[in-house]
């Protein structure tokens, strides 16, 4: 048994790749795409793709919520996982990258699974709220402005079931939630957020350090 986290070097990470990534051709694709642009860097790694597929299938979930979708990898993985029957709602401000994610999902055939609702994802869910959707969604993943997180994250609580998950990513922002000398608003909520989930009785919570690191928040079921 150890005590301590194994030190990924680069050797590594390229053997955990060989050994465990399958990532199929067309999110290889769009990942390519869109690493050509300058907002390359919102996108998510393979690694939490294939993760949230998995959490789609452990879950068995048919419901799945998405706040933020930037080119579509997440919501391509997402749908891939989910039965015929299975939807995501998708949120995001964007027409523009959004419209490179429905040539994807279209090519994949999962675009019929996917609800993309554009505009400000604090009215969107709002409105789901006011569509008597409390209660229902089995997976929530939000990585969008993290000056938001925790309205994202009070409002997700009250969307997902009882026993459904909320995964939460950027959660590390980059190594910048443990230097005291970065104080730009985005780091500064990060920071927030992570102290506020870590005594949150309302969840189990759990930080995994995939990516640039994701919180998984387990909704309790009701008393």
């Amino acid at each position: 048994m150890s005590q301590t986290n194994t030190p990924v070097d680069a050797r590594l990470w390229e053997y955990i790749q060989n050994a465990s990534r399958r990532e199929p051709d067309l999110l290889r694709r769009l990942r390519e795409e869109t690493a050509r642009l300058p907002e390359a860097h919102m996108q998510i790694t393979p690694e939490q793709g294939q993760f949230l597929g998995l959490l789609v299938r452990l879950l068995e979930a048919t419901e799945v919520l998405e706040v933020g979708v930037f080119t579509g990898y997440s919501s391509l993985s997402l749908a891939l996982a989910l039965p015929d029957h299975g939807r995501v709602v998708a949120c995001d401000r964007s027409e523009e990258f959004t419209s490179m994610a429905r040539r994807y999902w279209r090519e994949a055939g999962v675009e019929h699974k996917i609800d993309l609702r554009v505009g400000p994802a604090l009215d969107t869910l709002d409105g789901l709220l006011s569509e008597r959707r409390k209660d229902t969604f089995d997976l929530v993943f939000i990585d969008a402005d993290k000056q938001n997180y925790d309205n994202y994250y009070e409002r997700a609580i009250l969307l997902i079931r009882p026993g459904g998950l909320i995964a939460l990513d950027n959660v590390l922002w980059h190594g910048a939630v443990i230097d005291e000398t970065v104080k730009d608003e985005s780091t500064i909520s990060i920071r927030a957020f992570n102290r506020k989930i870590h005594q949150d009785d309302r969840v189990w919570a759990s930080m995994v350090p995939i990516g640039d690191g994701l919180t998984l928040a387990l909704k309790k079921q009701q008393p």
